[in-house]
């Protein structure tokens, strides 16, 4: 393959994390609103319960959770990859052991499924739990991860 091709590949799969990472975070707020969705419906009663079932608002959070899940997994690796291709090295600091802390959090969550479906409010309690302190960690990574794309830009123009 030509190199040329090869050193543009390097240098603009650094941005493919960044920007899956902002779609993720951006799902993963639909995702809750879906969650939050599923607690109003099951909360209801009569004509209203019978209105939001209809929204299937469980069978889609499930399935975008399983999404969530898949994307956060390759996006994390990628995100490595993509920095030891590009550096050499894997740079140990915050971002990344966030990053990777957020990728244990998303699986411990997905895992709690079978039990919430057995009706199980410790899983319930603990899922909600485990994805609010996600959606934190999001948040804090979205800020850090804008001054890593800052400093790529900046090293690009020198």
């Amino acid at each position: 393959m030509n190199p040329e091709i090869l050193e543009t590949i390097k240098v603009w799969s650094q941005f493919a994390h960044p920007i899956l990472m902002w779609v993720l975070l951006i799902m993963t707020l639909y995702a809750g609103y879906l969650g939050f969705q599923i607690r109003r419906t099951r909360d209801a009663q009569g004509e209203q319960k019978k209105a939001l079932i209809k929204g299937r608002f469980n069978i889609r959070h499930y399935q975008l959770g399983s999404i969530l899940l898949a994307l956060m997994v390759v996006g994390s690796i990628g995100a490595m990859g993509a920095t030891y291709i590009n550096s050499g090295k894997l740079f140990v600091n915050p971002h990344l052991l966030t990053g990777l802390s957020m990728t244990g959090l998303i699986a411990t969550s997905a895992a709690l499924s079978p039990y919430m479906q057995k009706g199980h409010e410790w899983a319930r309690y603990s899922h909600i739990t485990l994805n609010l302190v996600l959606v934190l960690l999001f948040a804090w990574q979205a800020v850090t991860g804008m001054q890593i794309v800052q400093n790529i830009i900046n090293r690009m123009g020198a």
